[in-house]
Formats: C-alpha cells, sequence, structure tokens
C-alpha cells in the first residue's frame, strides 16, 4: 500500500468502506491532496481503457491532460465522477470519499463537477434560468424572478455572472449565445453548485481564437478558488494555463511535468506528438 493510500485510510478511511454518503464537512483535503487515483485499471471486455494508472492532484492545482485518442482522457474523467467504475485500485476525493463506492449524484453532491466537450445547456431558458436551474436550492425556473431570490443566491448568481462575462445577456435564450459563450454559461451553472474539483473536457473545441483567449483567462481565475483538471488537445491553450501536464497513452501515464517537458520526452514524440 502506497503511502497515498495508507493515509487515506488511516485519516477517515471508514467512509469509503461504508455506504458512500457525503459527509457534511466535505471532502478531506488536511494532506494537501484533492484527488487520488493509485493503479486503476478499467477493462471493456479485453480492452485496457485505463492501465494501473495512478495519479495525484494537488487542492488548487490546474493539472492539464492531454493524449492521443484513445488514450483513456474520457474514461479517466468517467472514473472521476463515477460513470464507470474502476475494475481494480482505488479512486477517493480528498481522503474520505470513496469514488468507487458513489453514485454520480453523490459524487456531484461531494464537490465534483464536470463540463462535457459539448455544451449542455437549456437553450430555451435565459441565461439567468440556466444558473438558477443550476444552483442547489432553487431548482424551479418558477423562483427565477430575481427579487425573489434569497440574497445568497443573489451573491452567488451575480459572482457567476461576472465571473463568466455574461452580465449583460442575463435576459438573452441561451440558445441565441455564441458557441463559445454557451461553453461558459455551462462553465457558470458549475460554479452555481459550489463544486471544489471541475473537471472540463475540451473546453476550447471550436471556439474563435478571441474565445479561447477568454476561456485561459476563466481557467486561471478559477485556479484561484478551485482545483481543476482540463482534457484539451489545443496546445497553445495548454501553453497558456498549464503548470503540470499529463500525458496519456493507451491507458497509461507515458510523462508528466511542464508542456516543455513533456514535448521534449521521446515517447511523447514518438507515440503522440509526432516527429
Amino acid at each position: 500500500m502506497s503511502e497515498h493510500v495508507a493515509n487515506i485510510h488511516q485519516h477517515g478511511g471508514q467512509f469509503g468502506e461504508g455506504y458512500g454518503r457525503a459527509k457534511s464537512e466535505g471532502a478531506d483535503f488536511s494532506h494537501g491532496v484533492a484527488l487520488y487515483l493509485e493503479k486503476v485499471s478499467v477493462w471493456f471486455d479485453s480492452f485496457r481503457a485505463l492501465n494501473d494508472l495512478s495519479l495525484y492532484i494537488q487542492e488548487g492545482e490546474l493539472r492539464c491532460i492531454i493524449g492521443p485518442n484513445g488514450a483513456g482522457k474520457t474514461t479517466l474523467m468517467d472514473v472521476i465522477t463515477g460513470k464507470t467504475r474502476p475494475t481494480e485500485g482505488t479512486a477517493f476525493f480528498g481522503q474520505n470519499y470513496n469514488l468507487a463506492k458513489m453514485t454520480t449524484e453523490q459524487i456531484a453532491e461531494s464537490g465534483i463537477g464536470r463540463k462535457f466537450q459539448k455544451p449542455t445547456v437549456f437553450e430555451n431558458f435565459t441565461v439567468m434560468e440556466n444558473l438558477l436551474l443550476a444552483a442547489p436550492k432553487d431548482k424551479s425556473v418558477k423562483k427565477s424572478l430575481f427579487n425573489r431570490l434569497a440574497p445568497e443566491i443573489k451573491m452567488a448568481l451575480q459572482q457567476t455572472l461576472e465571473q463568466i462575462r455574461l452580465t449583460e445577456f442575463v435576459k438573452k435564450p441561451a440558445g441565441l449565445l455564441s458557441h463559445g459563450q454557451k461553453q461558459w454559461l455551462e462553465i457558470g451553472m458549475l460554479l452555481m453548485q459550489q463544486p471544489k474539483l471541475i473537471l472540463l473536457d475540451e473546453p476550447v473545441a471550436g471556439m474563435t481564437d478571441a474565445e479561447t483567449e477568454r476561456t485561459a483567462e476563466l481557467c486561471l481565475e478559477l485556479k484561484k478558488n478551485h482545483t481543476l483538471v482540463v482534457v484539451e488537445h489545443d496546445m497553445s491553450f495548454i501553453d497558456t494555463i498549464s503548470e503540470k501536464v499529463t500525458v496519456l497513452a493507451q491507458g497509461a501515464i507515458l510523462a508528466e511535468g511542464t508542456l516543455a517537458e513533456v514535448q521534449a520526452n521521446e515517447d511523447v514524440i514518438e507515440k503522440y506528438l509526432g516527429r
């Protein structure tokens, strides 16, 4: 058992062995690690989508995940969010949430939010209604009149609108937004749920250069209060936001380091970047 896993079992591990229910105090980041994946393998029949993968994400880190198609990036995100169960290995959020024993809903409630590549906003609803639908305590559009909102929801709404730069579009139907604005709105919907860990799957795919630049700024802003894991193919975007980059290939970690370091790695050049 590694030191990471030993720490989990010594501090709150009983939760992981129990019912997988979220503790009211939230994820325990007292050791500075937000996400532990330890020797995780995922098999689909004879195909190994993940192969003995160990990954540790520090609290407050912005980690970028890159790799060729079929490398296991989506499966990795699926394991973190409970959509796919590890065939082998362990996955913990903080030291007290055993992700392999929790439902996708419990994982979301524990503080993990995921934005998929294709935006999934409610196009017939306004920007504000989309954000309010995502708020934990305001599920009904009937409550969306601003003057009826609780003060804490008003504050969260204003802060989120400012952060995603959609304040002037608050009454605009989401279906009339640009592709980039829809992506930002979906990130805003995640923020309304107050996640501690945000997973972004190819957030700048299909964006204009200006939208990509704004999304990079947004990611760096989010890092101040959240831990982020970003899967992306756009290397200039990765270069703008990244500190540490993990390269996946054939379900395993091929290399880790700064973007410059992994781009200079011979295995990465051969298996992903090409010569």
